[in-house]
């Protein structure tokens, strides 16, 4: 049983593996017309092979599994009141001051992320609250030279100041998050909210720099957000990549907006005519993917997810946690009490509708710590 256990991980490291090479390879093609973006991405191929092996060399020796990627939640102010937010559902955002919880400093954030790059991990997704509020944290940590930083932002606050810093940091990518149209966005976000962000993609396409798009989907828009059309517009406005995030029902009465197996069904057929038909745009689905990998990637088994404290948590839709990075380390809080509990339940297979696992099954997660 314990072999075929290892077996299953080593296949599931592999199989990530063999992923973000093929992100890698694609993003590689979409930048060639542009030497600089090129020049980078063709440095990080080549640092994405050794950090494979640097995984499988932990895994294979003192048994531990080292995602390819984090989840981390810098901020913890916003300037949209977005509907359904599950930041501010799980307290990460708030308005008010005395409310909010600690937050890791600048050069804490980055310290995490040297050691996590040791480690093998090469992408983070930066979140909060707005990631863009708190740029003094972006500009220490973006010196992690050895890391990709995906920053999902409403896109309100990129100007010629945040254009700049992103032209001389390639390592931060922004991902623009929108709901569709503009008035699914606005609706959601804010009125304008929808004109601003594209003002910025805008202004992102003419300086000719990677970046991509974050698009929630549910029930009544998923048809509009995966058709030709749209992505045609997507590709009009430069976008390279785009993530499509599963609703998940964080305000009581938005339960229909969640997928249901059949609805993930579809989105899997749409997803797999979108890459064949669109060679110069890199389609990734939140949780979608997971079917192919055996179940949900949280708790360190694909990614983890590190609060504004630096709280070690299995991922942002389930926010319990009992470690925190800045205290004991990436490396321990990856062999984390919870997290072995989780993944030793099997709990990242449980039956699930659609979105996340662990957030249907969060009285379970919380009796376990």
């Amino acid at each position: 049983m314990k072999e075929m256990e290892e077996q299953k991980q080593i296949d599931l490291a592999a199989y990530m593996s063999a992923s973000i090479s093929r992100i890698m390879t694609k993003a590689y093609k979409n930048v060639l017309s542009n030497p600089r973006e090129a020049k980078f991405a063709f440095h990080m191929q080549q640092l994405f092979a050794k950090s494979e092996k640097r995984r499988k060399k932990l895994l294979e020796k003192e048994g531990l599994e080292v995602p390819p990627f984090l989840i981390s939640s810098i901020a913890t102010e916003c300037n949209l009141h977005c509907k359904g937010c599950y930041a501010r559902s799980n307290g990460i955002a708030e308005d008010e001051k005395n409310n909010r919880k600690s937050e890791l400093t600048p050069e804490q954030w980055k310290q995490v992320f040297n050691e996590s790059a040791a480690l093998g991990i090469n992408f983070s997704l930066l979140a909060g609250g707005e990631p863009m509020m708190r740029k003094d944290i972006l500009e220490a940590v973006a010196e992690v030279r050895d890391m990709i930083f995906p920053i999902f932002t409403n896109g309100t606050l990129i100007g010629p100041a945040y254009v700049e810093f992103l032209c001389k940091h390639l390592n931060m990518v922004p991902i623009i998050s929108i709901e569709g149209t503009a008035m699914g966005t606005d609706q959601r976000r804010g009125q304008g909210v929808f004109r601003r962000a594209m003002y910025s993609m805008q202004q992102l396409k003419e300086e000719d720099l990677f970046f991509g798009t974050s698009i929630t989907v549910t029930t009544e828009n998923y048809l509009l957000v995966t058709s030709p059309e749209f992505i045609d517009q997507l590709r009009s406005y430069g976008c390279k990549i785009v993530f499509y995030v599963e609703y998940v029902p964080m305000e009581e009465g938005t339960e229909y907006l969640a997928f249901t197996e059949k609805h993930v069904t579809e989105m899997e057929c749409f997803l797999e005519q979108r890459r064949e038909e669109y060679s110069d745009i890199i389609f990734l689905s939140f949780p979608g993917d997971e079917k192919a990998l055996d179940g949900c990637l949280a708790s360190g088994r694909g990614f983890f997810h590190i609060a504004p404290d630096g709280s070690a948590e299995p991922c942002p839709f389930s926010p319990f946690s009992d470690s925190n990075v800045a205290e004991i380390g990436v490396k321990k809080a990856l062999q984390s009490p919870l997290f072995r509990k989780i993944r030793t339940a099997k709990a990242l297979g449980w039956e699930h509708t659609g979105g996340c696992t662990l957030f249907e099954h969060r009285e379970e997660i919380e009796k376990m710590i």
